[in-house]
């Protein structure tokens, strides 16, 4: 088998729905446009579908520099980047990161859509977050995503996944940047370095799953059922908790496209 990037999603805001992509282009902080938009409360700290399961509702559409917003009940709103300089302190997990602020009335739509105070705030180029020196590089960044700049998984793991669950789940249940088909299940668990297209990775951590894998985006609910991390347990858990799917960093910049083929330069066993 030849592994091949089979999808790409793009997430223009941290935990809201996905853009799916034909082709994007690799940056350091990950492709072009994700999460580079984060919902905050009131004093700068993050939220996320983990707590606000709504928020996967909410669509985003590229609109020239912009990004066209929609949610069920709620007229369309343009987000664009902020032209004033004003910043605030914006929190997500362990990182603490200047962002730039969206126009009120882009914090009122959010607010109002969620029921609670809350605001967009922006990532960019001067907006710096740096990913674990545990696992990267001095100077490795990381966009409003969890930890890292990637996230890939294979499609051959959500089907063994599946092939244990009542009801099949869709991948986008898990957010991966990047899908890759023609391996055995769970293969990137054992890569270290690869290549797609002609765009270089270090594979640098399996990807720890929390109760976000059980909303269902489609619905903006939390899946009464608790799954798919409850089978998930069974046979994904490790010391440092339940895994699926693997963390990227790039080491170079460029495009990929659907079918470009994955290489394996380096594994880890």
């Amino acid at each position: 088998m030849t592994p091949t990037l089979s999808a790409i999603h793009v997430f223009p805001i941290k935990s809201c729905a996905a853009w799916v992509r034909d082709e994007a282009e690799v940056e350091p902080r990950g492709l072009a446009g994700d999460r580079r938009w984060m919902v905050a409360d009131a004093n700068g700290k993050f939220l996320t579908a983990r707590q606000h399961p709504r928020l996967t509702l909410v669509r985003a559409e590229v609109d020239g520099d912009a990004l066209a917003l929609g949610a069920p009940g709620m007229p369309v709103l343009r987000l664009a980047p902020p032209e004033s300089a004003a910043r605030i302190e914006a929190t997500v997990w362990k990182s603490t990161v200047q962002a730039q602020v969206a126009e009120a009335r882009a914090d009122a739509w959010i607010s109002a859509f969620l029921g609670l105070p809350a605001r967009f705030v922006h990532m960019d180029a001067d907006c710096v977050r740096a990913v674990d020196a545990d696992y990267g590089r001095p100077g490795d960044e990381v966009s409003f995503a969890d930890g890292y700049p990637l996230l890939l998984i294979s499609q051959a793991a959500l089907d063994a996944l599946n092939a244990k669950l009542a009801q099949p789940v869709p991948m986008l249940r898990f957010r991966p940047s990047l899908v890759v088909t023609g391996t055995e299940p769970h293969a990137e668990d054992g890569w270290k370095r690869i290549r797609i297209g002609a765009v270089e990775f270090d594979v640098v951590k399996p990807c720890t799953r929390c109760v976000f894998t059980t909303v269902d985006y489609e619905r903006g609910e939390f899946d009464p059922s608790g799954e798919p991390l409850r089978t998930l347990t069974t046979y994904r858990r490790t010391p440092k908790g339940v895994t699926f799917g693997q963390n990227l960093i790039p080491r170079g910049r460029g495009i990929l496209r659907v079918g470009d083929t994955v290489e394996i330069f380096e594994r880890s066993f």
